[in-house]
């Protein structure tokens, strides 16, 4: 009853606020109309005047009213620098506190009784950093102060401790504002503009929210550093830990600036895409669509020869081949990512585990034992992802792989696993659960969910598992893997299903759950740096500590090898340049590609995001069974699908399912980032008969969604008009 009755009187106090037309009061005009009577109230009544301006301006602020601005500003003018700046500094401060303690009182129980789960994170961050953080939004003025008190109070800062930074956070500010309001006061005539002084205060006010950056930059970086000794010198303008997709792109931006750099790399070159990722799946992937095209010779007119047909196959698998085959295919890659190419380059290439000292210092261990230190003014932690692989009972016994270890396993086999089990429905499970059924293995995939492709709108999902199930993977959705085990001499993996168990017997199971960042053994917990589930870090891809950065797989927030050249890009030129100026990694045109066929391209939103995030859109469906070369093909298969602004042409994202989608996805990549819409695809050439047309026939069909239909009505009367009128003439 009590936070009804208060949540009544804020409420009316804020209607009578409105209905009172106080906005027309507090603004420049009705500032400068009333300044002569206010100067004459405060000569006669300068006590009354100065507690009347303070109550004002506490009530304003604690019931966040607009016009804490133009407050601040009368306080300069009515009552000259000094006196206005103690009047409002500590007004700013107590308004703030109340409508701070507002929000506590009113709504801290029920957002944390509702989000208490996620706001956990959020709480032990400002128990740990609260005073640091709140000083730094007070002092660069990017987010309203109204909403830094409300938010502040759903949170657990003592209220001291609120108090009293913003106090001093937003002093700066205020004296700005303050100053800004004492020149204003001044002005005789509309010359007065012009004046040097005043010119020079809304400079400040411009440039303010730059300097308060800085400071609270040097703040940060002084409170952080606080217990390390910085080296006088240093032996590298970088280090680099991790020879994948983000540690080869650091090291390379780093050697091209002529910076000296290291790249520290215990393992292979090339990281994860490399030996176990992108190169060696792609490979298997291209093997599986031949046989799987050798299968279907009849779809483009083939038949099997009569020699051929008395073995019951146009052709035979050779899976040593096939995989020697894989292993050709990174040996033939391995040379762009090798140790000579970046020593050639510049890069100083060192094999050994890293691990950080101080926040300059890197220890690098030797595969003989021997250590080594190099200081460097910024450090790129690289180190990537392996397979996360899940705790279920048995598993270590069951004799597993993962997208890491089956090629070197597999390459021994003269045959594929008769019975292979896929865990994971995600895009590897698919695309390896695929693979292998294409050359011949009796594949199961299981995968806890509801659905394959769990991010995917319905309609993807509904092509990919058709997709598989037609080249013989038994889909197994919304199975719960139990425990491995041995029953009568075979392999099994009990799952449940609707509170049953079933018996999965199997040769050989592919851990496919998805991968977890490689985050211990390089001192980031001795020195603090947060790695929940990856290392924390800003816009920036700054850590705890400015000079240290990281980027691919082990910052996420996605795992690909082209959004780990992206970050590394970022990364290293703030690390080299980042006293000048820094760059912010922009996620908002980030491609994803499933290489199963279909493949499943897109980029932005699609629709279930758009749901979920309240986006409104429209839909625009162009489906690939209509595309000439897709016929020709007899790849006539899939779906282009646009999201764009009701409306307008602008494209919000766009899914691509068929035959190459992850190169059809380029051409909309690039309207994105560019900000071309529609109309521009449209008006775009397209090579005649080539898939890249569905992305002009998609323009089109959206083009005829949106047709103006009243012009057309009229033009069809032109033309009507024009007929009549020929036949007259003639």
């Amino acid at each position: 009853m009590k936070k009804l009755v208060l949540l009544g009187l804020i409420g009316l106090a804020i209607i009578l606020f409105f209905a009172l037309g106080g906005p027309s009061y507090l603004s420049l005009d009705a500032l400068k109309a009333s300044q002569a009577q206010f100067e004459n109230w405060r000569m006669s009544a300068p006590f009354l005047v100065a507690l009347l301006f303070f109550t004002v301006y506490v009530a304003i602020t604690g019931l966040s009213l607009p016009g804490a601005a133009i407050m601040t500003l009368a306080g300069g003018a009515l009552f000259g620098f000094w006196q206005g700046l103690l009047l409002v500094s500590f007004a700013s401060s107590i308004g703030a506190t109340l409508a701070f303690l507002a929000s506590r009182y009113l709504l801290r129980d029920w957002v944390n009784e509702r989000f208490g789960a996620r706001l956990k994170t959020i709480n032990d961050g400002i128990e740990r950093d609260g005073a640091f953080y709140l000083f730094t939004l007070r002092l660069v003025p990017v987010i309203p102060f109204f909403v830094i008190n409300l938010l502040m109070g759903l949170t657990r800062i003592k209220t001291p401790t609120f108090y009293g930074v913003s106090q001093l956070g937003m002093l700066p500010g205020t004296a700005v504002y303050v100053n800004a309001g004492t020149q204003l006061g001044q002005l005789e005539s509309l010359s007065g503009i012009l004046s040097p002084s005043l010119l020079l205060s809304f400079a400040l006010l411009g440039i303010f929210p730059w300097i308060a950056r800085a400071i609270a930059r040097f703040f940060q970086k002084r409170r952080v550093y606080a217990n390390y000794q910085r080296p006088a010198q240093y032996d590298r303008n970088l280090i680099v830990i991790g020879g994948g997709a983000a540690g080869l792109v650091s090291a390379y931006v780093a050697a091209a600036v002529k910076a000296k750099v290291t790249l520290l790399e215990a393992h292979k070159m090339g990281g994860d895409c490399l030996n176990y990722g992108c190169v060696p799946s792609k490979a298997l992937i291209k093997s599986a669509k031949v046989a799987h095209e050798m299968q279907h010779l009849d779809k483009y007119g083939l038949e099997t020869a009569p020699e051929a047909a008395q073995n019951q196959a146009p052709y035979r698998v050779n899976f040593k081949a096939i995989m020697q085959r894989v292993h050709d295919v990174i040996r033939a890659i391995e040379p762009h990512d090798s140790v000579e190419r970046y020593t050639g380059l510049g890069v100083d290439v060192q094999q050994a585990y890293a691990r950080l000292v101080d926040p300059w210092t890197v220890e690098m261990t030797y595969p003989d034992g021997e250590t080594k230190q190099l200081t460097a003014r910024s450090i790129v932690i690289a180190a990537g992802a392996s397979p996360f692989v899940p705790p279920i009972e048995g598993i270590e016994a069951s004799d597993y792989v993962t997208s890491d270890t089956l090629w070197d396993k597999f390459a021994q086999y003269d045959t594929v696993p008769a019975r292979l089990l896929v865990l994971g429905g995600g895009p590897i499970g698919c695309e390896l659960a695929q693979s292998f059924a294409r050359l011949g293995a009796q594949v199961t995939q299981v995968e806890r969910g509801e659905r394959l492709l769990s991010r995917e709108d319905d309609e993807v999902v509904d092509e990919v598992t058709q997709a598989l199930q037609q080249d013989g993977v038994r889909v197994l959705c919304e199975h719960n893997a139990i425990r491995f085990e041995q029953r009568d001499g075979e392999k099994v993996l009990i799952v449940t299903h609707q509170d049953a168990e079933l018996a999965l017997p199997y040769d050989e199971v592919i851990v496919a759950v998805g991968r977890a960042a490689r985050l211990t053994g390089y001192g980031l917990e001795e020195l603090g740096i947060s790695t929940a589930r990856t290392v924390q870090t800003n816009e920036y891809l700054e850590t705890l500590y400015p000079n240290i950065y990281a980027a691919g797989d082990v910052a996420g927030p996605y795992q690909f090898t082209h959004a780990a050249g992206h970050q590394a890009w970022h990364a290293a030129v703030n690390g080299l340049f980042g006293n000048f100026k820094r760059f912010a990694v922009d996620y908002r045109v980030m491609p994803h590609g499933t290489f199963v066929d279909p493949e499943v391209a897109r980029v932005g939103l699609n629709e279930r995001e758009a749901k979920e995030q309240d986006v409104a859109y429209e839909v625009t469906h162009y489906g690939i069974d209509d595309l000439d070369r897709a016929i020709a093909d007899s790849a006539a298969r899939g779906f282009v699908k646009v999201l764009t602004v009701p409306g307008k042409d602008k494209i919000l994202g766009v899914t691509i399912v068929g035959t190459h989608a992850a190169d059809l996805l380029a051409e909309y990549v690039l309207a994105m980032k560019q900000r071309i819409g529609l109309n521009k695809i449209l008006g775009t050439i397209h090579t005649y008969p080539t898939l890249s047309e569905a992305n002009k026939y998609a323009a089109g069909e959206w083009k005829r969604a949106h047709a103006p239909e009243k012009i057309l009505a009229w033009l069809e009367r032109y033309h009507t008009w024009r007929r009549g009128s020929a036949i007259k003439q003639g």
